[in-house]
This record gives structure tokens, sequence and C-alpha cells, in this order.
């Protein structure tokens, strides 16, 4: 699927991808402001912010004039906030696509933060942050991010801590969109039903008098770690949820293909080693996963199951078995092969709708100022071999590259810390 990305004078890179047959199209901004680009008191600004956009525009004064247009039309809109970036997007028939930017586009220029608004979400926040506490599967991915990289940016929670949130003030988003949500740091997407023409039409028009600012960075990433590590919240649970994670590579490192055919080997479909491991073979557990996460500027490789709280232990021991029969034992070509369809097989298929090509492009463009499209990146795993498998599984599973984040009914880690071992 072909791209054309263009730069205007003020810094703002604009993607569009035509889908001739697609009858929708998706408009999504991203800008390079999460949790990363913040500091310790103002740890959830980002996620506050993202949220406040919806709440009212100069030309939309209200929440509900914003949600009533977009519903009107039968849109799909919303927004995220991650470490490194911030989304909002809106999805529709085609057919009103101009109405779509230019409402996007008001969301993401235009919020007014109103003052009573932001006191009532602060509350919404809150039961956010509330409701991840209560979700373990979900809480344990904080905690490992917590474990990896501590008391840094890369470390907080992306919601962000609930005194924070109560002590915000509009200032603070005001400043905050003055420091970020400028031009040079934004990426324009809009992949469907449309050409380039029209989008360069609606950028010009309501972007091309944005000025550039002096956009703030973030902090670099510090690594340490000397030996296993493990981080152990006590919590009353049916069942015990944890995450082994090893430290990797960062997003620009050339051996994350290999990563991603780990991922596949370990947890990537109902045939994977795990997935038979854990579920078919011990009957331990109903999920599990295993997935290379890359940033700018660190990365770590991850194994996450929910598990029968009374066999964790044996459950851990297997998993490791598993890191050790990678490092010793070379993948066969049969299930190298099998792997490898299966992910770019995967990939395909997440790129079938015109929000999904958007985050596609748009992710690669804004992290990596770098776009490949899904045959380069299907080239990539194609030209792993079981070598390159053997060779990285030696350099990442290793003790001192080893952490384990664990919610479950257990008050000392010390067990945990006695079976880390590869």
């Amino acid at each position: 699927m072909k791209y054309i990305k263009k730069v205007l004078k003020n810094g703002l890179r604009v993607v569009t991808v035509p889908m001739k047959d697609n009858p929708t199209v998706t408009v999504l901004v991203l800008v390079e402001a999460g949790s990363k680009y913040e500091t310790k008191k103002k740890n959830g600004l980002s996620h506050f912010l993202e949220h406040m956009c919806f709440k009212g525009t100069v030309r939309r004064p209200r929440a509900i004039d914003i949600s009533k247009e977009l519903d009107a039309i039968g849109s799909q809109y919303n927004a995220f906030t991650a470490q490194e970036y911030t989304g909002y997007y809106a999805k529709s028939d085609a057919r009103h696509f101009e109405q779509i930017f230019d409402i996007v586009s008001d969301i993401y220029l235009n919020s007014t933060f109103p003052e009573a608004e932001m006191q009532r979400e602060k509350g919404v926040i809150i039961e956010e942050i509330n409701m991840y506490e209560d979700m373990p599967d979900r809480r344990v991915q904080d905690l490992i991010m917590e474990l990896l990289y501590g008391n840094q940016p890369a470390g907080w929670n992306i919601a962000g801590d609930k005194k924070n949130i109560l002590a915000m003030t509009r200032d603070d988003f005001v400043n905050y969109k003055k420091m970020h949500y400028l031009p040079e740091s934004t990426v324009i997407v809009v992949a469907g039903q449309v050409n380039e023409k029209e989008v360069m039409r609606e950028v010009n028009k309501i972007f091309g008098k944005t000025i550039r600012g002096n956009k703030a960075q973030k902090i670099k990433t510090k690594e340490k770690q000397k030996k296993p590590e493990a981080l152990i919240k006590f919590k009353k649970t049916d069942q015990t949820h944890f995450v082994l994670g090893f430290r990797t590579y960062d997003l620009f490192n050339n051996r994350n293909a290999i990563l991603s055919v780990v991922g596949g080997i370990l947890g990537g479909g109902m045939s994977s080693r795990l997935f038979q491991k854990l579920r078919e073979e011990m009957g331990v557990g109903y999920y599990v996963r295993a997935y290379n996460d890359a940033y700018t500027d660190h990365g770590f490789f991850q194994v996450s199951a929910g598990v029968d709280n009374k066999r964790i232990e044996e459950v851990i021991n297997a998993v490791l078995g598993e890191f050790k029969k990678l490092k010793k034992e070379t993948v066969s070509e049969d299930e190298l092969n099998k792997v490898k369809e299966c992910l770019i097989g995967n990939m395909k298929l997440s790129l079938e709708s015109s929000d999904d090509i958007a985050n596609f492009y748009g992710g690669q463009e804004l992290l990596k100022r770098k776009i490949k499209n899904a045959e380069q990146r299907a080239d990539e795993i194609r030209k792993v071999t079981s070598s390159d498998v053997q060779k990285i599984a030696n350099e990442i599973f290793t003790n001192n590259k080893l952490n384990l984040a664990l919610i479950g009914p257990f008050k000392e880690g010390n067990k945990f810390l006695k079976i880390l071992k590869l």
C-alpha cells in the first residue's frame, strides 16, 4: 500500500494513505507528548490533558457539542496516551472527511480546558486509575515498568498518581500544551477513501499558519541491573498474574524482527510453545502472551500469564525452561517457517481498516521518522534464521536481564527470587 508524506514549512508532517476500495476514512493526529515528558510532580498530566481536549473548544464550547456532532455522522472517535505520544482520531464514512478533519483539528488546536469540567474530570481520572487497580492482568504491566525503570519517567504510571491529579490546575494544561503540542512534533495521518489533494487542502487551511516552537525533550532512560529482580504485589486474587521481562533493545535496533519471531515461537497462537505447555499440557491458565516492547531509548521482552495460585512456582519454572531450551536447541525449519508466516499473516489481518492503517503508518513516522510498509516488514521477518533466534536468546535470556513482576496472594518475594535462575 502506497503512502505520500509531505512536510510543511513549520515542520508539521502529513502522511496520506489512499485506500480506494475502503468506504471509510480515518483522521489521526499524533503528538510527541506522553508520560516520559513529565516531571514526577506532574506525572499523569499528558493523560489528563488528553481527556480535557474533549471538554470544549472555542467553536464547540461544550463536550456535548463535540460528541453530538460526531455521533450524528456515525463516527467512531477517541484518544489515547502512551509513554512517548498522544493520539486523537475520528473515523467515519469517507464522505464526512472534511467534517471529521475539522473536528479532530479543533480538538487538537483549540481546546479551552474549562475549569468546571477539569474539576469534574479529576473524579473520572481517579476512577480510571481505580479500575486498572482492580484488573491485575493490566496492573501487572505497570509493575514490570516500575521494576525495570524505577523512579524515572519510563517507570511511572501513564495515568499518574491520584494526589497529582487532584492538585493539577488549568495552568498546568495550558503550559504543557505550549511546550509539546507543536507542529514540529506532530504527525497528521489520513487513511481511507481520500486523495492527497483533498488532504493537503484541509491541512494547509487549518495548520498552514501554525507557528513552530521550542519543543521540550524527554529525559533519556537509564538502565542498570546486575542480577535477577522481582516486584511482588500482594492482592487477594483467584489467579496469579505475572510478567517475566528481559531488557532488550530500542526501537531503532535491527534485531527487533528477530525478537518478534522469538515472541511468536513462545506465545504466537495456540500452537506456540508456551500455549501448548501452560494450557494444553499443564492446564494452569487461560492466557499466555510473549512479545517484545520497544521504545525510542529502551526495550524489553516479556512473557505474561494468569495462572493457578497454587502452581505459580511450577509455572515460572516451566517458562524459564522454555527460555533455556531456546538457548540450547536450534529451532526446526518447519516451526520457524510456521511462526514467521503466522506473524506476517496476523500483521496483514490487523491492517484491514483505515484506523489500523493510520496507526501503523503514523506511529512509525512519529517515533522513527521512517516508514516501512507491510511487505517490507514481512521481508524482515522472513529473513530471520534459526541461528539468529538462538543467538539472540543467548544474548537476552540471562540472569542480569531477568525480572519478575507478580500480583497475587503472596507477601514473601524471596521464594520467587530463589527460582529466578537461567
